[in-house]
């Protein structure tokens, strides 16, 4: 049984044990091209631990059907499982009320939500979409096709170089600059750079300005209270904190919720329909049409247990620990250009070798079993004013070893002297 946000938190050990963390993930034992795999793409997609599975098989053993819908006991009992995993999310991340909770395929749904109601029902032409250069796709198209579709415009906060940090003195006159909205990621996917969304929230707020933040990176890996971070919006997906594919989590402040349009139509989003006109449910109700992934939310909830069972505090100390490591090791690489803050990295590496294509490197580096990013990395905008087509990411998680580092940069130092 998968506890609700009222049960008491579990106890958590003075030091985890990493080693017996890795044996809940069967798939870290896995042989990739006769190798032992070392995944380094946790950036993308984190592994599933074994508690996970069981959530997502008991409920489709014992709990299948529909949610809200039925009154017999499995419908009872999905719904049960259903509405306790948006409660429990609502502790994750000490929203106020579980209405706050909105279900939804991943982030990238969560901002085209937002995109799609509150932008398309407030912004007009002048009005000004504020983002950073530093932003995946998904927290960038959206806002150039609601630009489009409004006659608004798109500023960005600039990136001041190869360390990726924002140059942040244009906040202060986001107001006079007709800033309407700032979206901005927590955790750069790309740079490893953790951006201060408390202060940025707060000096937006000041001067009215509505706030969505792109927590995909940060949400498994550090504590977040979106009470004291002050967003309006935050959005994650499951798949990156160790829960199941195709399903996310939108916050959103029952303030803001309360007016927003619907996203979609169909079942469950309404309150009364008749043939002319349909009278709408409330948040969070009103954004989830349709039958919702109940065995997601289930695995999610799984998932928030699992992660806060070791404590995302200690998480954040342990992937900060191995990144700096790896950059330490990687900064000894000759022809070597390393992006991201040289203190206060998240969890990941971005590199380039001089004399070698990432995308070869990183299919080389798999034939030894190293599971490495390369590519944009839903970055292109970034690439190309950073002067690159592509770099190389090691992204790393809780269950991840200075020992996979060390032999994931011998195999390196093998594989660069290919191309000298």
């Amino acid at each position: 049984m998968t506890a609700t946000a009222t049960s008491p938190a579990p106890s958590k050990p003075a030091t985890p044990d990493w080693a017996a963390l890795r044996a809940d993930f069967p798939i870290l034992n896995e042989v990739v091209n006769g190798n032992p795999l070392i995944y380094f793409d946790n950036g993308a997609t984190s592994q599933k631990p074994k508690q996970v599975l069981a959530a997502i098989q008991n409920y489709y053993e014992h709990e299948n059907a529909n949610v809200h819908r039925g009154i017999h006991e499995l419908s009872n009992r999905a719904t049960e499982a259903y509405e306790n995993a948006r409660q429990r999310t609502a502790q994750f991340l000490n929203a106020r009320d579980k209405s706050e909770i909105i279900f939804t395929r991943g982030t990238t749904e969560g901002i085209n939500l937002v995109a799609a109601t509150w932008a398309l029902d407030h912004l007009k032409p002048g009005a000004t979409i504020l983002i950073s250069e530093l932003e995946h796709h998904s927290n960038l198209v959206p806002w150039q096709m609601v630009a489009k579709r409004t006659g608004a415009k798109l500023a960005y906060i600039p990136v001041t170089g190869d360390e990726g940090t924002l140059d942040l003195n244009r906040l202060d006159r986001m107001a006079a600059d007709g800033v309407k909205i700032l979206s901005i990621t927590h955790i750069s996917n790309s740079m490893g750079v953790v951006n201060p969304v408390a202060e940025i929230c707060s000096k937006a707020r000041a001067q009215g300005v509505v706030t969505v933040i792109d927590a995909a990176q940060s949400a498994g890996h550090l504590p977040i209270d979106v009470q004291a971070i002050g967003c309006d919006f935050l959005a994650f997906s499951s798949h990156k904190i160790c829960g199941p594919t195709g399903m996310g989590v939108l916050y959103g402040r029952k303030e803001v919720l309360k007016d927003l349009s619907p996203y979609q139509g169909g079942g469950e989003m309404i309150s009364k329909v008749e043939y002319f006109n349909t009278v709408y449910n409330v948040p969070p109700h009103r954004f989830e049409a349709g039958t919702p992934h109940i065995a997601g939310a289930v695995g999610l909830h799984a998932a928030l247990d699992y992660l806060d069972a070791i404590g995302r505090d200690r998480i954040f100390a342990h992937d900060q620990e191995l990144a700096e490591y790896a950059a330490a090791k990687l900064s000894e690489f000759k022809g070597i250009r390393i992006f991201g803050p040289k203190q206060g990295r998240a969890g990941l590496v971005s590199f380039v070798f001089s004399n070698a294509h990432a995308l070869d490197i990183a299919t080389m580096v798999d034939q030894k079993g190293v599971a490495l990013r390369a590519g944009h990395h839903c970055n292109q905008p970034l690439m190309a004013k950073l002067g690159v087509p592509a770099t190389l990411r090691a992204s790393f998680y809780f269950y991840n070893t200075k020992a996979e580092v060390d032999r994931f940069i011998e195999i390196l130092h093998k594989v660069q002297k290919l191309f000298l």
